[in-house]
């Protein structure tokens, strides 16, 4: 008897440590996994301020002046940028109801929009508050200078961070067709004839270089060819001086797109010249008026589809 009372005991035991044994791995593998899903929300990337960590699934998220890639990656901010009631114009189909955030990012403005992830250019003194500051608000990544300047680099960042990977290669892979498509109509319809950009604003005109905004679409992409005057302006520098109307008559471009607003003084002052009237594209009339200039004026991928979008209606036909 005592013998199977002993016997029974070790088996007792025997299940026991097997039930804590079972049941230790199972809180293991829980816990593994509930590591594991938290990693999944978090991505470690590196910023101009070094390595961080953000939250690969955020909602409300403000990247001043880049909410174009935002959007191709099909995700809207919490706020857009603005200066004063001045907009990208171009993203407002898909931002008109989101409210605006002055450019320089006031600390307060940051702090009413409750974001919970924030997205600023490499050159962080231009902004109101400090990376400290921001930080205090939510995770903040500083894209490095080569991200701030490339919007093919800010959407394969941005679609890491944001766990779009794939829709950043699909999108991208769409807008490569869409570029050599255009590429190869343009290049029956125009040629090599030349083609320039100018911004009219106030009574001042601002001619495009080769690599200035979306004009790199333009010449680098869609393969259109610069007339000399532009050509020997070089590369585009920080601060953009305006060119006057008689350096504007050595301007010897088969076609001129004008970036003006309805109604600028510059556009009067241009069809009163006969110093421009004289220049070939004003001649032939091969001059086109574009009201809109804010997708010219920035970089990003819907920015670039709709400077194609302008082209080909001008010069594709």
């Amino acid at each position: 008897m005592y013998k199977f009372n002993k016997i029974r005991l070790m088996m007792g035991t025997i299940l026991l440590t097997s039930i804590l044994i079972v049941a230790g791995c199972s809180e293991s593998n829980t816990e593994e996994k509930k590591d594991e899903s938290e990693q999944n929300n978090e991505v470690t990337v590196d910023s101009q301020m070094g390595e961080v960590t953000l939250p690969s699934d955020a909602e409300q998220i403000i990247a001043p002046f880049h909410e174009d890639t935002l959007l191709a990656l099909g995700v809207t901010p919490v706020a857009k940028w603005a200066i004063g009631n001045q907009l990208q114009n171009y993203l407002e189909q898909d931002l008109k109801d989101i409210p605006k955030i002055e450019w320089n990012m006031p600390v307060e403005q940051v702090l009413k929009h409750q974001p919970d992830l924030i997205i600023l250019e490499h050159g962080i003194d231009s902004y109101e508050g400090s990376y400290e500051d921001y930080k205090k608000i939510a995770p903040t990544f500083v894209m490095k200078e080569e991200t701030t300047n490339s919007w093919r680099k800010q959407l394969e960042v941005f679609g890491e961070i944001l766990n779009k990977d794939d829709k950043a290669t699909k999108v991208l892979n769409q807008y490569n067709d869409k570029v050599k498509e255009a590429k190869e109509q343009l290049s029956q319809t125009v040629g090599n004839e030349t083609v320039a950009v100018i911004w009219a604003t106030g009574n001042q005109f601002f001619l495009f270089e080769e690599n200035r905004h979306s004009a790199e679409v333009l010449y680098s992409e869609l393969g259109v060819t610069p007339p000399e005057l532009v050509k020997n302006l070089g590369d585009a520098q920080t601060k953009w001086n305006p060119i006057s109307l008689e350096k504007l008559s050595e301007l010897k471009a088969d076609h001129v797109f004008i970036l003006a607003e309805e109604g600028e003084q510059g556009i009067t002052t241009l069809e009163n010249s006969s110093v421009w009237q004289s220049t070939p594209a004003a001649e032939n009339g091969n001059v086109y008026i574009l009201n809109d200039q804010s997708n010219w004026t920035n970089r990003g991928l819907i920015a670039s589809q709709e400077t194609i979008k302008d082209v080909l209606e001008y010069l594709g036909e």
